[in-house]
Order: C-alpha cells, then structure tokens, then sequence
C-alpha cells in the first residue's frame, strides 16, 4: 500500500525561534466591536502559544469579508505599507478561517506567510499531541481542512492564472492531489475508528468505578486541579491547550475509588471540522457518570467561556449529568478584582454575593476555589465526595459499602 506524507513535515508546529506577527479581525453585522477585540486578545494567546509575537493588530468594520482579500482594499493596503517599512514580519494571522483564493490572494500582496485561526489552532494541535489517537485526530481535520483548499495551496499550481492554462494536465493533475487526499482522509477515519474501539475495551475494563470528568474552557487550570487532587504530574502551563489527550487517574476519597479523567479544553470559534475530529477525544466525558466543570473565575470573559463550554457539550450530546461548577484561580480574581484599599470584610462580602449570584442561576453545586494555592479544596473534596456517593448508591443500592 502507498504511504503518504501529506501534511506531514519534520519539524511540528512553527519554527522553533519567534516569529513576528500581525493580527487582523473583522467587525461584521452579527459582532461588536468588544467582541472582536476579545476574539483577537485570544487570538494573541494562541499565536503565542504556537511560538509567535504579536507586534500589531488591525480590525475592520465590514458587512461582511471581502471575496478576495477578506479586508477591504484600504486596509489591505495599510497592512502592505506597514509591512514595506518592517521586514523582520513574518506573517499575517486572520482571526477567521480563509479561503484558498484569499490565502493566495494576500501572499501575493502581502509577500508574507498568510494564517488563518483554524490553521494556527491545527499547529498547536500538531506540536502537542503525544498520543497516537490525537496525532491520527491532528492529521484528519489538516486533510479535511486542506481539501478544499488545494488550489489555493499548492505550489506545483501557483503560476496558473485564469480561465486559460486551467484546463487539461493542470486540472488532472488536481483532481489526483483530491483523490490522494480523499484516500488520505479515508485511511485515517479507518484508524480512528480503530483506536475507538481499542479505547472503548480500556473503559469497559476499568471495572465498575464512578467515573468523573473535568471539562472547561482551555487554560481554566484541569491539569492543575487534577495534579492536585490525584498527586500525579500531568502536564499544565500557562498556555492555550496544554492538555490535548484524555488523562486518566484513579483517586481515592477516604476509603472511596473513583476515575478522575482530564480532557482538551474548549475554545471559541473552534472550526466545526475540528469538533467533529475530536469527538472521541470526549467519549470520558460522554462516558463519565458526573461533570465537573471548571471555570477561571479570573477571566473578564469567563461566563462567555461558560456558555461555550455548555455549547459544545449540548453539540456533542453529552446529556444531562450531574454537575459540579468550580470556579478556579480565586487567587487570581482578588489579585485583579480588588483595590488593595479594601477591607477584609468588604472583600469576603463581594465574594459571597459573587457566590449566591451562580447559585442562583443553577441547580447544581458551585464552589471558588484555587487550585494553585490549595484555597478551598477541602470543601471541594467534600461535595465531590458527597456526589459520587450517591452515584454509588444510585448504582448498586443493594450493596453496604464501607464509606
């Protein structure tokens, strides 16, 4: 059988030494301009996580994208100015997912790397999967992301222009790169489906244990929490998805086993083709018996980041499941949210009305919490506990247990 190295390379992720970036967003009918100012901010952190610098940022209020440029042609000609008069620029990142034309279009003006958010999302993707599972997941959503793009991306074609010179070998020619990449694709599913099945034998095999499972907006702190409460080392930093493969840890409460699972965290504008490619990434939390959903409680935009979350879990089929809100990096919100004028009183007093404000907007549990500082974990533990036996009780109510 032929082996492909489509969308492979050496080297994963973007060059090791930092590139410099600029960063363009669009204002359209259905978004504020606060809005979009956020979405680049968050665009910023993942061009930083991928490795690059952010050294400006433009925004422009259209109807909608330009066909061929995506920005309208004074703003794509500030942009070439600015680039004239600094050529230590590396690229441009687009805060929406581009075309092939339009990818072409703004390398031909810009003579700069052109990136769009889905493609710099699939690099970090690429640079942090360590398992086979997410590295076949990496690959798929390139392909089906790369397909409809060839024209726009491949060298072999970058000189043929228009209708004339289209025809004939150049056109074949294409239609063989669609084929190997739909073959490509093709295999991939196959595996994937594979490694399912493998991973489902792993779950059924774990006995009959109460399963949880922590979920979140990317870089809420998961890996920190979960570091904590089972005393392992799993990977955690200050960057957007540090966490791409599903971990696992069994932890004991007292005298009480359950499975702990940490998974990829969520983020906003998250292309549909990588959702799809990742679905079984969240079969732990598909599969878990209670949610325990954690938010940075710090972030401006947090109960934004909520709604994503609860989205995407919707989208996903998840269903309904216990659920416990936690409400990270307390430390962070004092250290952000409070005048060092304050008293002790009128802190703790803003704090709990915060706190009876989310209680009331739900049926279930929520807790602040820092993870970092250890900050009210030994309340956590104790609802979590509370919760997990009564999915033991709910599972076996004929059976004495000890805890």
């Amino acid at each position: 059988m032929a082996e492909w190295n489509l969308g492979t390379s050496d080297k994963k992720g973007l060059k090791k030494e930092t590139e410099k970036a600029i960063l363009v967003g669009v204002v359209t009918q259905n978004q504020t301009k606060e809005q979009v100012e956020e979405y680049m901010d968050e665009l910023e952190f993942l061009a930083m996580t991928a490795g690059a610098v952010t050294v400006k940022k433009y925004m422009q209020k259209l109807p909608h994208p330009h066909n061929s440029t995506f920005v309208g042609k004074g703003k794509v000609e500030e942009i070439e100015l600015y680039l004239e008069h600094h050529d230590d620029i590396d690229m441009v990142i687009f805060d929406d997912d581009l075309t092939g034309k339009q990818t072409n279009v703004l390398e031909e003006i810009f003579k700069v790397k052109i990136i769009d958010r889905s493609t710099l999302i699939l690099d970090i993707f690429a640079s942090r999967a360590q398992t086979a599972q997410a590295k076949t997941q990496v690959e798929l959503a390139q392909m089906q992301y790369m397909l409809p793009r060839l024209r726009g991306l491949w060298d072999h074609l970058e000189r043929q222009r228009g209708g004339i010179g289209m025809r004939g070998p150049g056109e074949q020619e294409i239609e063989t790169d669609r084929r190997i990449v739909r073959d490509k694709i093709s295999l991939l599913k196959k595996k994937l489906e594979k490694i399912d099945l493998q991973n489902k034998t792993q779950r059924k095999n774990r006995g009959a244990l109460i399963r949880v499972a922590l979920v979140g907006y990317t870089n809420v702190g998961k890996s920190t929490l979960m570091n904590v409460l089972s005393k392992s080392k799993v990977f955690a930093e200050n960057k957007l998805f540090a966490t791409l493969d599903t971990t696992v840890r069994k932890v004991v409460f007292g005298s009480m086993p359950f499975l702990l699972s940490d998974t990829v965290g969520f983020i906003r504008k998250l292309p549909h083709h990588l959702v799809e490619s990742f679905k079984s990434t969240l079969d732990e939390v598909r599969e878990s018996d209670i949610v325990v959903h954690v938010v940075d409680m710090a972030h401006p935009q947090y109960e934004d980041h909520i709604n994503t979350v609860n989205k995407t879990l919707k989208d996903l089929d998840i269903g309904e499941k216990p659920t416990f809100m936690v409400f990270n990096k307390l430390d962070l919100y004092r250290e952000r949210n409070f005048d060092e004028l304050l008293d002790e009183e009128t802190k703790e007093n803003i704090l709990t009305e915060l706190l009876e404000k989310h209680q009331n907007s739900t049926d279930d549990p929520v807790i602040f919490i820092s993870a970092q500082e250890k900050e009210n974990l030994q309340s956590f533990r104790e609802i979590l506990g509370d919760m997990i036996k009564q999915q033991y009780e709910i599972r076996y109510p004929y059976q004495t247990k000890t805890w």
